[in-house]
């Protein structure tokens, strides 16, 4: 069995959403004795944004230089890493209402038409509900479904979004919040979400 695992925070050994992830890799491990990982730190090792150059190299009729050859080279080896995981484990850091625009440069390239999801008579039609996915997400405030920011929660609720769009319709997301609010309730938090992190199992 395969993993893919993900981070996206800016802020290194201080990131709750890396030492979560971590966590639960760890934990699949023990429950998944021959799993192979395979980790891409998103931050230190970006994924270029979308170009129209990009989108326009997919079409046979275009001449490629070096630079475009390799970033086609890039999106298909962050896609091929998707297709091939069984379970994908993202560590989500939430800035500024939403997800990292490291991350979003990685879903650009792992939401492609053909691969990931279909266009039919019925309307776009989920390939890759085959995955596992779930999501360790560390927020600042508190944005939680019942909370008064909730409308600003622009990243757990775009990330369900767009993994339902390609088949993944019941991602695992484990959330602590409030942690800007104080050590305290930095450490409850992260407390809860390791403990959620705990009974994780293989399946």
């Amino acid at each position: 069995m395969k993993l893919l695992h993900l981070d996206s925070s800016i802020l290194g050994e201080n990131s709750v959403s890396r030492s979560l992830s971590k966590a639960a890799v760890d934990r699949l491990r023990t429950e998944i004795p021959d799993l192979e990982v395979t980790y891409h730190d998103l931050v230190a090792d970006p994924i270029a944004h979308l170009t129209g150059r990009y989108l326009a190299g997919q079409s046979p009729d275009v001449q490629h230089d070096q630079a475009l050859q390799e970033d086609i080279a890039q999106g298909g080896r962050v896609l091929d890493a998707f297709l091939t995981a069984d379970i994908v484990v993202i560590g989500v850091a939430f800035y500024n209402f939403t997800i990292s625009s490291q991350l979003k440069a990685w879903i650009d390239r792992v939401t492609v038409a053909g691969k990931t999801f279909r266009y039919t008579e019925a309307g776009p039609e989920g390939l890759a509900g085959d995955k596992r996915v779930i999501l360790t997400v560390a927020r600042g405030g508190f944005y939680g479904a019942e909370t008064p920011r909730a409308p600003f929660e622009h990243a757990e609720t775009y990330l369900r979004s767009v993994l339902g769009f390609i088949g993944v319709t019941e991602p695992e997301v484990i959330v602590a919040e409030g942690l800007a609010t104080g050590p305290e309730q930095r450490n409850k938090a992260t407390t809860d979400a390791l403990e959620a992190i705990a009974v994780l199992r293989a399946a």
